[in-house]
């Protein structure tokens, strides 16, 4: 089937799946439904802090002045964008998943407290033994209006990208209020949690086989029907 593909996640990341889709040659259009806003957050005694748990570029790209005084801190990334974030902001990543923050959590060998810098909306995790973390909240991401005009509005059938439930919930509501019909959009989401926040009605709801960015691309190149593959990512060089 031939679908329209849209993206709509907030800025940065945006940027970096319409560019990474479009490498692997397909057409897509981005559309924001949120922006990331940061907050305030008490920055703990890095003194007792063995490493940061990062599950978002955001956390980085947001962390605002206290990121500095714990520069000297290792990183334990989610994934490469997330690691190469924290890299270009001068810490450097001791670890980097590919399966989601707690697959990383539990890699991690004890004993050791790390700080977990996330955004308002977050997957809880489950430290294994020996292992503690602290949490601060350092971002947030406010919804915007869907586009009237989007290209999802057009003839045919829409196929969107979901990377978080606060999106889905939100798009679906946005496809609601607008008074478009769920039975004409397809979702493509990171994961389970986020498909069931985006509710029931549409014509389907796919969800990517590991939350990561690369197979979720794939999962939409292969529900488009098309012989295309996400390129590897190349190995960084020391």
């Amino acid at each position: 089937m031939s679908f329209r593909l849209l993206a709509v996640r907030p800025e940065p990341g945006l940027s970096a799946t319409l560019d990474k889709a479009r490498t692997g040659g397909a057409a897509i259009t981005g559309l924001p439904l949120s922006a990331i806003r940061p907050l305030a957050w008490d920055c703990p005694d890095p003194a007792g802090i063995d490493g940061l748990l990062i599950g978002s570029a955001n956390a980085i790209l947001h962390g605002g002045p206290h990121l500095a005084r714990l520069a000297a801190k290792p990183v334990f990334a989610v994934g490469e964008a997330t690691a190469a974030a924290a890299r270009a902001a001068g810490l450097s990543v001791a670890m980097t998943g590919s399966g989601g923050l707690q697959g990383v959590l539990d890699a991690i060998a004890p004993p050791r407290h790390l700080l977990r810098i996330a955004g308002e909306e977050h997957v809880p995790l489950v430290p294994p033994a020996g292992v503690t973390f602290a949490e601060v909240i350092a971002y947030r991401s406010a919804p915007l209006p869907l586009d009237p005009a989007a290209p999802l509005l057009g003839s045919g059938e829409a196929l969107v990208l979901l990377h978080s439930a606060a999106t889905a919930s939100h798009f679906a509501a946005e496809c609601d209020r607008l008074g478009l019909a769920r039975a004409r959009i397809t979702l493509a989401a990171l994961g389970p949690r986020i498909a069931a926040a985006a509710g029931e009605g549409w014509a389907g709801v796919h969800t990517a086989a590991r939350p990561d960015e690369g197979t979720l691309l794939q999962l939409a190149f292969d529900l488009c029907d098309e012989a295309r593959s996400i390129p590897p990512i190349p190995p960084r060089q020391p």
